[in-house]
């Protein structure tokens, strides 16, 4: 599976729109829990695993070196960590949490 980059052809868009390119991202396996568990801080590969309900180190790596491509992840002496992109994604992102859960607590109260 090729990255999911703006402008190129991405899952549902032929001209890769932007938000295209990173819902085909996101929507990937783990891609998303990675930057939101980045969001609580610096994580070590085995530490970034363990948050990750012990996801498989080549998934993992894999998740790592994508996000990293596209700048939203990057490696330091102390592990990994969000870029300044990473954390805008995620200031964008953290709103949805707290709307999935107000979401959740209504889908148990209507017994759907």
């Amino acid at each position: 599976m090729s990255l999911p980059i703006p402008g190129e052809q991405v899952r549902g868009s032929k001209t890769g729109k932007p938000i295209m390119a990173l819902l085909d991202l996101l929507g990937r396996t783990w891609a998303l829990g990675i930057v939101w568990q980045l969001s609580k801080g610096n994580a070590t590969f085995r530490q970034l695993q363990q948050r990750c309900e012990q996801i498989s180190p080549s998934l993992l790596n894999t998740r790592l070196k994508e996000l990293k491509v596209l700048q939203l992840v990057e490696s330091t002496p102390n592990g990994y960590q969000l870029t300044l992109t990473g954390q805008g994604l995620f200031s964008v992102i953290s709103p949805l949490g707290e709307w999935s859960l107000q979401w959740a607590s209504q889908i148990k109260k209507d017994d759907v």
